[in-house]
C-alpha cells in the first residue's frame, strides 16, 4: 500500500508530461509536413521576427541571396524577376505592405538611373537604420513608355545604382556582401497610385508612371 500511495503517483507525474510532450511533437510534425507541402503561391499570414517575415519573403530573399553570392560571401551579382519569383505580381507586391513603414522608394526621372539629391539622402537614410537586420533588399522598377528590354535594363541599372552609391560613400568592398539586387522591368509587379502615400524620395504630385521609375530599398531581418 506505502508504494501504491508514494511511487504511483509518482510515475504517473513523469508519464502524464511525457505522453504530453509526444503528442505535441507529433503535432509539431504533421503541421510541418502541410507546411512544406502547402502550394508555394498562396501568401500567408506575416507573424515570425519583425512581423513581416512570411514564408514567401523569406523564399524571396533567400533566392536573391543566393543569386547575389551572398550566402558565400561573394558579392553580388544580379538576376531578374523570373529566375527568383514564382507568385503573381498582386502577390509579390502584397508581401511589402507590412514594411510600408521601413521601406523607402526611391524615384527616378523617366528613362534616367541617376540617384538626384534626394535620393542620395534618402539611400544613405535608409541605410543608416540597419539595426541588428544583414540583408539589404533592392527591388527596382521601370514605368511603361519604352519597349520591354529597354525597361528591363532601366531598372538594372537602378538597382545598380543603389549599390554603387553606397560603396562610393561608405569605401566598404563588404557593403556588395550585404546588399540584394532584383529587377523587375516594367513586365512585373507594376505598382498601383496608393504605393505614393509611402516613404518617397520625393514629395509633390505622384502618379503610377512615377511609382514605378523607382527602386525600393530596405533592411530586412528575416531569418533566411
Amino acid at each position: 500500500m506505502r508504494f501504491v500511495t508514494y511511487v504511483l503517483p509518482l510515475l504517473l507525474g513523469v508519464a502524464v508530461p511525457g505522453v504530453a510532450i509526444g503528442a505535441w511533437l507529433g503535432d509539431a510534425k504533421t503541421n510541418l509536413d502541410v507546411s512544406e507541402t502547402a502550394p508555394k503561391d498562396v501568401v500567408r499570414a506575416s507573424v515570425p521576427e519583425g512581423g513581416y517575415c512570411s514564408v514567401e519573403l523569406k523564399q524571396i530573399v533567400r533566392r536573391v541571396a543566393g543569386a547575389c553570392g551572398l550566402l558565400g560571401g561573394r558579392g553580388c551579382q544580379p538576376t531578374d524577376a523570373s529566375n527568383v519569383v514564382k507568385l503573381s505580381a498582386n502577390d509579390f507586391n502584397q508581401l511589402f505592405l507590412p514594411l510600408k513603414h521601413r521601406v523607402r522608394i526611391i524615384q527616378f526621372d523617366q528613362s534616367k538611373t541617376e540617384l538626384d539629391e534626394d535620393a542620395k539622402h534618402a539611400v544613405e537614410e535608409a541605410w543608416g537604420d540597419r539595426g541588428m537586420a544583414r540583408f539589404f533588399f533592392v527591388v527596382s522598377r521601370a514605368s511603361p513608355e519604352g519597349s520591354v528590354e529597354k525597361n528591363r535594363e532601366l531598372s538594372a541599372v537602378r538597382a545598380q545604382a543603389v549599390l554603387d552609391h553606397l560603396m562610393e560613400v561608405y569605401k566598404d568592398p563588404d557593403i556588395q556582401k550585404q546588399v540584394g539586387l532584383l529587377w523587375l522591368g516594367e513586365e512585373f509587379a507594376q505598382l498601383p497610385k496608393e504605393f505614393c502615400e509611402w516613404n518617397r524620395s520625393r514629395t509633390g504630385e505622384c502618379n503610377e508612371a512615377d511609382i514605378n521609375r523607382s527602386a525600393f530599398i530596405a533592411w530586412i531581418d528575416c531569418s533566411i
